[in-house]
């Protein structure tokens, strides 16, 4: 069984994570992918820990299995001559510099394009080739002038970061997305195009229901907390022992709620009687479900109201989280192996399944620069048996 992306090769010169997430997805389904790193010290979140595992950082770990790694100084001629003609060869080239970087090395859009016309060259940036291309293109600053931290936190509380890169994460699906689509145009016509994504556009395309509110009705949103402004009960509430999160998003779940809840009366109060009847009178519901919740634990009541069908859940912690995939059978970890290593490198697992062409886990994350011998080789035309064996045993190395 091969992967549904195993003809593409992808050079990749994007480092920290929006660029490193999205080539890592595109080479769980086959891709070959080849990691240009600066000598040295190579990705900059090589160095970013703790959390180490040993030795390496784990932020680098989580977004770079099977790659290839070799180091290139961009500014010196002969290594960036190695990298034109990996991109000549290349399906794709995936870069996050700021705007003008690439074009002072001599591997821009459209000198690589002269040399490669199906080329597919995709560019993630922070806010753009233009007015942004000098604002530097951090998650943080991008949550913050984005909007996505107006947004979190308590009300009238300050403004709170998500507790993830979300942003990178968001713009780097959006940026394999991209890719996928410009090489089925490549595949139908023969040629290639640039691909652009920016961290400010994708989150604001990631605030979905708050950025239509003000794009369609001119409503600012602002942090609510737990709280959602069009649905309700949908936030966390108090139980006996601990919070538990309910999401009754139509009628029939509120009444469903209600009843499991021994307070049949709240469905047929008029204050409740609608989503938006609720949403107007979230306050005194609040109250309500809250002394009613107080009389059982947050398990007790996950059991009761799942079983009658209510969306709820208790507030785990990361390593909860995972035992709950594990115990739903959605198999979240992998464990990479590697002769080089002491110990399996653990992997949080592709989320896409795909029936026939499921993603592979066959190599761990690349030390700086091995794969450099290979990587010459095959420029220079010799044969390069490491590079096939990537796609010969789809399951090496995997866990």
């Amino acid at each position: 069984m091969t992967g549904a992306l195993r003809d593409l090769v992808i050079v990749d010169f994007s480092r920290v994570l929006a660029g490193p997430y999205a080539t890592m997805l595109l080479a769980d389904f086959g891709a070959e992918v080849i990691k240009i790193e600066r000598p040295g010290g190579g990705d900059d979140t090589r160095s970013w820990g703790p959390p180490f595992a040993d030795g390496e950082s784990t932020y680098f770990l989580g977004v770079n299995r099977n790659k290839r790694s070799i180091a290139l100084d961009l500014s010196d001629p002969a290594d960036a001559a190695t990298a034109r003609a990996l991109a000549a060869r290349a399906d794709a080239v995936v870069e996050n510099f700021r705007p003008g970087t690439m074009e002072r090395h001599g591997l821009g859009h459209e000198e690589l394009r002269a040399a490669n016309p199906g080329l597919v060259y995709c560019s993630i940036t922070g806010f753009g080739a233009d007015g942004g291309a000098d604002l530097p293109g951090y998650d943080l600053i991008v949550q913050a002038v984005g909007g996505l931290m107006s947004v979190t936190g308590d009300p009238g509380g300050e403004g709170m970061k998500v507790g993830v890169a979300l942003v990178d994460v968001i713009t780097g699906l959006h940026a394999a997305l991209g890719v996928l689509a410009a090489l089925r145009h490549r595949d139908a016509t023969g040629e290639g195009q640039r691909v652009e994504v920016s961290l400010l556009s994708s989150l604001l395309s990631g605030l979905v229901n708050h950025a239509s509110a003000y794009v369609a009705a001119g409503v600012v949103p602002a942090a609510m907390g737990n709280e959602h402004p069009s649905i309700a009960p949908y936030e966390l509430f108090e139980t006996a022992d601990r919070p538990l999160v309910i999401a009754a998003g139509n009628d029939r779940q509120f009444r469903s709620l209600c009843a499991a809840l021994g307070r049949p009366d709240l469905a047929a109060d008029e204050r409740f009687a609608t989503n938006s009847t609720r949403v107007a009178n979230r306050r005194p519901l609040k109250c309500e479900l809250t002394t009613a919740l107080a009389e059982r634990t947050a398990d007790d009541w996950f059991a009761a109201l799942t079983a009658a069908e209510v969306p709820c859940g208790p507030i785990n912690d990361v390593a909860g989280a995972f035992d709950l995939a594990t115990r739903l059978g959605l198999a979240p970890r992998v464990a990479l192996r590697d002769p080089r290593r002491p110990h399996p490198v653990g992997q949080v697992a592709n989320p896409v399944r795909l029936s026939a062409t499921p993603p592979r886990y066959r190599t761990a994350p690349p030390r700086l620069d091995e794969d450099a011998a290979a990587v010459r080789a095959r420029i220079a035309g010799e044969r390069d048996r490491d590079v096939e064996s990537l796609t010969q045993d789809p399951d090496a190395g995997g866990g």
